[in-house]
């Protein structure tokens, strides 16, 4: 007979299904919270995932239950035919523009804000809140009770459009606001705490008001409008009908917004910050009393609406011109496009009696930064060679201020990009300059394209020296094979040559180079080996005994070897470890320009692309001349027979050599490893035979041993190596 514990706590009695779903809704919501707008979340996707799909469960069961702020209501709306017409009960009035661009507008603000308010020069600064122009999408929120009844679009300023089930897809905008049921709300103060602590503390707990409209900016993340448009090029490869990709995140984000289905709308991934209200209950009928526009900010932050951490508290013009000055440093590595700063009176009062002209508020203002986007006109578009032989198109512009610079170049970047975009000449075309970023071609406009414009195509030749341009498979970007030859690559095919793994020419480093180059001396590889004492010298900071130093290593490096000399003359997919292969498996140099592709796939480390690359490199008439160059001018090498096909004892295995050894240099013990077959690998990887670990190994022996790949020291190295 089972005993009963009289004295034992009854078991928990299962949650109702009406308590259960408020639960779940909230413990949801908060983790959308953490994770959405404060960027913490503190449970995996799967737990959230788990509770969700309880949540999707009870409501199915339970229907009469199901609300608009639930959680899974974030997608469910129809498709609409078309969007309904929104008279805002509080207009949405444009903010005025500070056209000067530098910090004199900010004090240009300041300077008619004291005068409206009758201050002498002597009385204290006028404090400011310093926020973030962000370029998105003006939008209006309104609050009913505490839940989302309905989003609108700015519009006109008086009548917008209804976009209520596209903006509950955006997870940082809350779609029920705290009740008194669920304790005081607070903001999350920043580190710095000051100002909003104080701030907070003066307002004390709040909660929403029975009606009220939050105000601000529908937009998209850097990060998300690149994934968007990578998805969209994606589609366009695979021949989908209507596609397009977006020319910057505000089209995207506004194109998002009006979707007229909600599930297309939550593709875009859009986010959102609050900045302001617009109707809101009076404080004579229980709404909320704010002194300043800060402590409004905090509230609707406490709230769970997101807020701009960058949204600063300024005294005076001073501290309005820091601010200014601090965002337009910070602007291109913030997430998303900022295109100036806006500054507001923070006294809630004192905006009152400056009231508004010409429905413009005389308490604000939009301090811009110069625009990063302008359409100019396609003059011509050329082609560029870089010092490593890729050909960039590049458009020629008729110039335009652009990112705070007058740009007349924008780049293409290759011919996938420049037929993608379709750019021709006579195109008028948006540019884009943000920053330091080189200036971009980033649409055209084509509804004024001359009928006659002709499409753009890429030369077979190089523009500057004429040799053959090809563009390998699998790569976006044609180069030019003349390396040895072509002058916008002399001054890289040089230090490519003169590299301590090549054939080392101790004492010609970059400057010198340039210097060199610059000054018409060297035009080719073999006038290196043409330097005299007097031309030299009169190279800037060139004393006798440097220029005497720098000829004593030309001397010495005509003596040299057949993978060192292959090395360094620069041929694409050519490294040392080929050059090495190629030597071994030909013995004579001879042997290797003379072979067909088919021989050069003999070659253990050579495949269908490297052997391409080296039979155009030697079928340029002028490679090879500057070749028999050098070998007339004295470089000289070892030659010897093929050798023979016997398998060598490290043929296929691959080493990562890490540490200090005992004898060998890693050079030498990476020479030493390649003549026995074996390959030198930089990283550690699951495909790495061996580990050759010295004295202080570091994180790559911390690799192989998470990875269980052989470790081994100096000694077990030379006995494979002797086997």
């Amino acid at each position: 007979m089972a005993t009963i514990d009289m004295f034992a706590e009854p078991a928990p009695r299962p949650a109702a299904p009406a308590e259960r779903i408020a639960e779940l809704r909230a413990e949801l919501q908060a983790h959308a919270h953490r994770y959405y707008v404060l960027d913490e979340p503190t449970i995996p996707d799967s737990e959230y995932d788990r509770l969700f799909s309880e949540l999707q469960t009870l409501e199915a069961a339970h229907p009469e239950l199901l609300t608009a702020d639930s959680p899974t209501q974030r997608v469910g709306g129809k498709p609409l035919e078309q969007f309904a017409s929104v008279r805002h009960q509080v207009p949405m009035l444009s903010i005025r523009t500070e056209t000067d661009t530098e910090a004199t507008g900010a004090q240009n603000f300041d300077t008619r804000v004291r005068k409206e308010l009758g201050l002498a020069e002597a009385d204290p600064p006028v404090e400011y809140v310093a926020e973030l122009k962000f370029d998105g999408l003006a939008m209006s929120l309104r609050y009913e009770n505490g839940i989302l009844v309905q989003a609108a679009t700015r519009g006109d300023g008086e009548v917008g459009e209804d976009v209520t089930q596209n903006i509950r897809t955006i997870r940082q905008i809350p779609l029920r606001l705290p009740s008194r049921s669920d304790g005081p709300p607070r903001a999350r103060l920043a580190p710095s705490g000051g100002s909003e602590a104080h701030e907070m503390a003066s307002v004390g707990a709040i909660f929403p008001p029975p009606v009220m409209e939050v105000r601000g900016e529908v937009y998209m993340r850097r990060a998300d409008f690149e994934a968007l448009n990578e998805q969209q090029r994606e589609k366009i490869a695979q021949g989908a009908k209507g596609e397009k990709t977006f020319v910057n995140p505000r089209n995207a984000a506004a194109g998002g917004v009006r979707q007229l289905d909600p599930a297309m709308a939550a593709r875009r991934r859009l986010s959102f910050f609050a900045y302001g209200v617009g109707e809101i209950t009076p404080q004579e009928a229980g709404g909320p009393a704010f002194e300043t526009h800060y402590q409004l900010l905090l509230t609707l932050k406490s709230w769970g609406f997101p807020v701009a951490a960058q949204t600063r508290l300024a005294q005076g013009a001073t501290e309005l011109i820091a601010f200014h000055q601090t965002m337009g440093r910070q602007r291109d590595s913030l997430p998303y496009d900022i295109d100036g700063v806006v500054y507001k009176v923070n006294s809630l009062a004192l905006q009152r009696k400056m009231g508004f002209v010409t429905r413009e508020p005389r308490w604000a203002v939009a301090h811009k930064y110069p625009a990063q986007e302008q359409l100019t006109t396609v003059l011509g578009i050329e082609v560029q060679v870089g010092r490593t032989g890729k050909l960039t198109p590049v458009a020629k512009l008729a110039p335009v201020f652009v990112g705070g610079v007058t740009v007349t170049n924008a780049t293409l970047h290759n011919e996938d990009e420049a037929r993608r975009k379709d750019v021709r000449v006579g195109d008028t075309v948006i540019v884009r300059r943000a920053g330091d970023v080189i200036p971009e071609v980033v649409s055209v406009l084509p509804e004024k394209r001359l009928p006659d414009a002709p499409i753009f195509t890429m030369p077979q030749q190089c523009p500057v020296c004429g040799s053959a341009a090809v563009r390998e498979e699998g790569e976006a970007d044609h180069r030019c094979t003349g390396g040895l030859f072509c002058a916008a690559q002399r001054k890289e095919a040089i230090l490519h040559y003169a590299h301590r793994r090549a054939v080392e020419i101790e004492g010609l480093g970059d400057k010198l180079v340039e210097q060199l180059v610059d000054a018409n001396v060297i035009r080719t590889l073999p006038d290196l080996y043409k330097l005299g004492l007097t031309a030299l010298a009169s190279l800037d900071r060139m004393a006798d005994k440097s220029a005497n130093n720098l000829l004593e290593a030309l001397e010495k490096s005509k003596q040299t070897t057949l993978p060192r000399f292959l090395f360094g003359l620069g041929i694409r997919h050519v490294g040392e470890a080929t050059a090495k292969e190629l030597a071994r498996h030909f013995g004579k140099l001879d042997a290797i320009m003379d072979a067909t592709e088919e021989q050069l796939l003999e070659v253990s480390d050579v495949g269908p692309i490297v052997a391409q690359s080296i039979r155009t490199f030697f079928e340029q008439p002028h490679n090879r001349e500057v070749v028999e160059q050098l070998r007339a001018c004295g470089v000289t090498w070892e030659e010897g027979e093929p050798a023979a096909r016997a398998p060598r004892p490290l043929s296929g295995k691959t080493f990562v050599i890490t540490g200090t050894l005992p004898t060998l240099s890693r050079d030498e013990a990476k020479d030493r490893v390649e003549a026995a077959g074996g390959k030198v690998a930089g990283s550690v990887s699951k495909k790495t035979d061996y580990v050759v670990a010295g004295a202080e190994a570091g994180s790559k022996l911390v690799k192989a041993q998470e990875l269980g790949v052989a470790i081994i020291d100096e000694a077990a190295l030379l006995a494979l190596l002797s086997v």
